[in-house]
């Protein structure tokens, strides 16, 4: 796999994904200073100011900056999917994260929901972006030993730009866009047990309107989710400049969340120069 993703990069060789640095040796995409960045992320809560009703604790790995931003659309609106594999494994870090936090562990099964794209974003995508990523996070989550299935029992619908609601009519135009598929939320309700953690992942958590409306509507199926998982959080703007790190921590424990899932290393590590 290394071969190849090498040879990939002498054969069709484009700029770092996280810092758009050209004619630089990369690995995944990733020069070595964007590469180091990456895998010194380490999941931590994280919470809108304020959170819309009902959503759940979730955790991030990083703020939505620098080179976790320019990665995420790179993957996203570029079409370098080949990165899906080092997100991948950074969102299970997040992942393990939020069923710690839900009360979960290596030895309690993970069901990995993920926030589903309408048709059209999906066509322009060339895929659905977050279930190829949770896909990669179950994997990994796997080689780590823990137990991990990717479900998809919801569908979107095109809705408003969000741009133009406050924070109410996001959350109701989230929550109007997702449709429940049955056959598929049947076979989710079977595979769900008393020990099962069900996580929310996306990609990025700003308002927690999607969060929420994926929350509400599993919970209509009388599934409660124990957490969500994101790569990055936005740093939401209160009274005065935001912050690094500028979010309300949600963990039982405290600020800190215990992770026993290394979330990436090794798969940004670029070649040598």
């Amino acid at each position: 796999m290394d071969l190849v993703a090498a040879f990939g990069d002498l054969v069709l060789p484009s700029a770092c994904a996280g810092c758009g640095a050209e004619r630089v040796p990369l690995r995944f995409g990733a020069c070595a200073e964007c590469a180091a960045t990456l895998e010194a992320l380490v999941p931590f809560p994280a919470e809108p100011v304020p959170p819309p009703p009902g959503m759940p604790p979730c955790a991030a790995v990083g703020a939505y900056a620098g080179p976790l931003r320019g990665t995420l659309l790179a993957y996203k609106e570029r079409g370098r999917h080949r990165l899906s594999r080092p997100l991948g494994a950074l969102l299970a870090g997040s992942v393990a994260a939020a069923a710690v936090c839900g009360g979960g562990g290596p030895g309690v099964p993970i069901l990995l929901v993920p926030v589903p794209s309408t048709a059209s974003a999906a066509r322009a995508r060339h895929g659905d972006h977050m279930a190829r990523l949770a896909k990669y996070a179950a994997r990994r989550l796997k080689e780590k030993g823990w137990q991990a299935e990717v479900h998809q029992p919801l569908r979107a619908l095109p809705r408003p730009d969000s741009a133009t609601l406050d924070a109410p009519g996001r959350l109701a135009a989230a929550e109007s866009s997702l449709t429940i598929r049955l056959g598929r939320m049947r076979a989710l309700r079977r595979r769900l047990s008393t020990r099962s953690t069900l996580v929310v992942v996306d990609d990025i958590v700003t308002t927690g309107a999607t969060l929420a409306a994926v929350a509400s509507r599993l919970a209509e199926a009388n599934m409660q989710v124990a957490g969500a998982a994101t790569l990055a959080a936005t740093r939401l703007r209160r009274a005065g400049p935001a912050r690094t790190g500028e979010f309300r921590h949600m963990s039982r424990q405290g600020s800190k969340v215990p992770v026993s899932v290394p979330p990436m290393r090794g798969d940004y590590r670029a070649s040598a120069r």
